[in-house]
This record gives structure tokens, sequence and C-alpha cells, in this order.
């Protein structure tokens, strides 16, 4: 890896393309050099992944609005169009609507992967808008390969280097880029188009955090899927030789000097050397859990002390739970976010699987998640339950923040010390550092377990010969002729979109 130093320049310096972040990024997507077969494997598992979420998302709302919408846009010239996840496969529409809808699908229930770092990220957000252009366009699968490998490259490689959310700065501004980066890689465009392709990304995908803030919306789930289709819709412009703001990142009037760390700012991004090859997906890691990242350890030592003391489970004996953990879990979904909303039984689904103390009371009773019914209405609202949650509170621990932020896989953490006081004075005392699905976990998430992921969350949605036809292509991804790509998507069952929301607007 190399260092890419990024400082703000007046615009009388005249920064050279080549000194640009952007054009760096661009330099990476053209690097003709192959993905290895770890990584082509790690790909296939999280195009599993993805399907396994989108299919039981296939009937909430903001999931059906979503696709109307991109139904509502039929295929448009140069090329066949995409698919939709849910709908006939036969049934095409333009490519970054088809983004837009399998974005939201991928992104409702906040169960795909997930990398942490200086900025957090749901790199698996890069696959739709991928996807939709090689299936527009006619790509192959090894085509496909290899632009999701850059697109978790160059998303990662700026979480690690570039904080967004220190200043409010919703996390897809990192996805825009990477997103237009990897259809660039796969189509083979040059890297001047890419460079400009990337500027026009970034530029309209800069947003405020306030969507991942008290009453959180289910724009929570629509804004990467925005940040997908706009790279889809920059990289077209791009083609059409149509140029954007530059030096985007290190412009007097830029990101780095108005939205981000300010005039004197100065960040050292890691990028691959030429012919290295891009391993970034390999840092990401998936959730066995429907909720929020840094719950996902918390589910599992709340099970694990459901089953190992009973005793909490009577009413009257807990007096506190206190959770000592990074500065992240406890200001964004913990108590030091001062958000009254966490702890509302009437809160919305985005707020509470973005409330620790919700999920820990929830996975603590009931020695389990589920990504439905433990959201559901009657179990938030739920008085013992309600009590427990109102007596859960975080404090934030140097330690655990530390290994948050570290870059040594084998230190970093994003768990916790889970303190239970009970009323007669005594104490349990427990902590976990990553979640059992993690790669350094109890139970490493495998291929199998993804498989079995899809498996489960599409059972009620998709008929049992759709399930084993999405997974035998999946599996044989980089192998896959461009018609086979086309038919990389899921089908609902007979009746399923019958049953869900069609709420109608403009189009």
């Amino acid at each position: 890896m190399i260092q890419h130093h990024l400082r703000v320049h007046r615009s009388d310096e005249n920064l050279a393309r080549e000194g640009q972040l952007a054009w760096q990024l661009a330099r990476v997507a053209t690097d003709p050099v192959e993905v290895t077969p770890e990584v082509v494997d790690m790909i296939i598992n999280r195009v599993i992944d993805n399907a396994a979420v989108a299919a039981a998302s296939l009937t909430r709302r903001p999931v059906s609005s979503a696709r109307a919408q991109a139904l509502s846009h039929p295929v448009s010239t140069g090329g066949d169009g995409a698919t939709v996840f849910g709908p006939d496969l036969a049934r095409r529409v333009s490519p970054e609507w088809a983004a837009w809808a399998n974005g939201v699908a991928v992104r409702e229930l906040d169960f795909h992967d997930t990398f942490l770092a200086a900025e957090y990220s749901h790199p698996g957000d890069n696959i739709p808008p991928i996807v939709a252009v090689a299936q527009h366009v006619g790509c192959t699968g090894a085509d496909l390969v290899r632009g999701i490998a850059t697109g978790y490259e160059i998303q990662i490689d700026l979480a690690k280097a570039i904080s967004l959310h220190r200043h409010k700065i919703d996390h897809v501004a990192h996805l825009g880029p990477s997103a237009a980066a990897g259809i660039g890689t796969m189509l083979g465009l040059d890297q001047a188009t890419i460079h400009q392709a990337i500027g026009q990304a970034l530029h309209t995908t800069t947003a405020t955090r306030q969507s991942r803030k008290g009453e959180i919306s289910t724009w929570k789930a629509h804004a990467p899927a925005f940040a997908g289709k706009m790279a889809v819709e920059a990289v077209d412009r791009a083609m059409r030789g149509e140029t954007s703001p530059s030096p985007i990142y290190e412009g007097e009037d830029g990101v780095v000097a108005w939205l981000l760390d300010g005039p004197d700012a100065s960040y050292d991004v890691p990028l691959p050397g030429a012919g290295e090859p891009k391993l970034a997906i390999l840092d990401s890691f998936t959730k066995e859990h429907s909720a929020e990242y840094q719950a996902q350890a918390w589910i599992d030592l709340a099970r694990k002390l459901h089953h190992e003391h009973p005793e909490v489970l009577l009413p009257g004996v807990v007096d506190r739970i206190v959770l000592h953990t990074s500065h992240h879990t406890h200001y964004v979904i913990g108590s030091g976010a001062n958000d009254p909303q966490k702890y509302d039984p009437t809160a919305s689904r985005e707020t509470l699987d973005h409330s620790i103390p919700y999920i820990v009371a929830v996975a603590l009773q009931d020695g389990a998640w589920h990504h439905v019914d433990s959201y559901r209405p009657e179990r938030a609202t739920r008085a013992d339950t309600v009590e427990l949650w109102h007596r859960i509170s975080t404090a934030e621990d140097a330690e655990w923040t530390r290994r948050y932020h570290s870059l040594d896989p084998a230190e970093q953490a994003f768990g916790g010390r889970i303190e239970i006081t009970l009323t007669d004075g005594s104490t349990i005392v427990d902590e976990i550092a990553v979640a059992d699905a993690h790669p350094l976990g109890a139970r490493p998430f495998a291929r199998a377990d993804y498989v079995h992921k899809f498996r489960t969350l599409a059972a009620d949605v998709l008929d049992p010969e759709e399930i084993e036809r999405f997974l035998a292509l999946a599996e044989r991804l980089p192998e896959l002729d461009a018609d086979e790509v086309k038919q990389l998507s899921i089908q609902a069952a007979s009746g399923v979109l019958a049953s869900a929301p069609h709420p109608t607007g403009l189009f």
C-alpha cells in the first residue's frame, strides 16, 4: 500500500490532477491487477448476503415505494436495462433506477456487511449500482467481480483515513466515489473519465447525518441507494465528456475545506500501489443480526448471559446495567446520543435498531434476535422490556475507544464490558470484543453461513426453485456470461408482491 497525502490547496497553487485524490482513486480503478481467489470468494459471499437481506425486505413499504418508482422508468437507450429485486426477471428498468430500488432493498433491514474505521460504511452498498450497469450493458461475471473489488477497495480505503461523521456528514459521501470507480473498472473506462465520474459522484452525495439522528426516518435506507443512483448518472455524464468540480477534495472551496476538517486539514489515504491486489473486502465483515453493526457483539453477549444467568430475567432483580464501550457506540447508538427516542417504546424500527439499550434488553430477555419479531410494536412496548430497557445506559471507555479505532485486526474491537448490578448489590460482569460472526469471533461466517442466511431469509418470499437458481448462479459468479449476469436477481413467489404496500406518487 502507498499513502496518498491529501491537503487543501489554494486555487493559485494549481494542483495538478496527478496530485489529486480523485485522480489517484481513478488510478486504482484502472489498474488491471487480477482479483485474488480469496477476494473472489468473498465477493460471492457478499452477493449472496445482499440478496438475502433484500429478499427479507421485499414487502416492506420503503422497498415497495422504491420498487414502484423504478418500475415507472422503463429501459433507457444504450442497453437492455437491469432487473429489480422481486418482479419477473424479464421486467427491466433503466439502470440508475434499478440501482435505486435494489439499493433500498439491500439497506432497509440494516443487515448486510460493514466496515468501521475513521468512518463507518456498508461497502455492500456498492453492489446494486455495479450489478445494474453490468446487466444493462452486458458485462460478464468476471467484469462484475473486478468492478465490485474496486468499489470495496475505494470505499474502505477512504473510510480508513477520512472521518465524515465527525463533521456530521453522512457516510454515503464515500460511497458515491467508490461506486463510480467500481463501474469504471467494470466498463474498462480510462483514468480521465473515471476521475470525472468520481468528482461528480462525490459532489452530488454529500449530505448531513440528520438522517441517523433523533427519530430516524426511512431515508436511512434510501441514502445509500441515492448515492448509487448518482454514481450511475455520474459515470454516464463523464462518458459523454462532461467534467466535474476540481479538485473536488483539495479545493479551497471543496469538500475537505468546508465540509470536513477545514483549510488546514490533511490526511494520508492508504491505496494499493501499481500491481497490488485490491484486498479491502477482506477487512469488512457481515452481520448475523439485523441491527447496527456495533450492536452485533452486544446481541451475542446478551444471548449468552440469558442462558448463563437466568436470574436476571426475574422481575425486580436488575437495578441497573451499564455498557462500557467505545465513543461511537456510546454517542451514536447509546445513551450518550441524548436522543429520548432511543428509549421510546413507540419509536420507529429505524430508531430502535440504533438503540443499544433497547437491543440489549430484548436480546437479554429473549436469548435471541430476529429481524422482524424483535422490532414488532408489541415487543417494544412490553412492560417488562420497557422497565429493563430504561435501566440500561452506556458509558464511554477510553480503552474500548482505542481498540475500536485500531487498524490492527487482532486488536480492533466493537463490543465492550457489561456490568449488571442486581438489587441485592451483587454484580455480573462480562465482556466481548467482536461479534461471533466476525472473522476473529466465536463462529466466523463462511460460505455455508451466507447460504444459510439466504435460505432462511428467502424462505417465505421465494419459491424453493428460485432459491436454488440464484445460489447456483451466484456461486459461479466469475464464470457467468453476459446473459447469466442479467439473471443475477431474485423473483418473488406468486402473490408475495401483491401483499406488499402499493404507495403512489408522481411517476
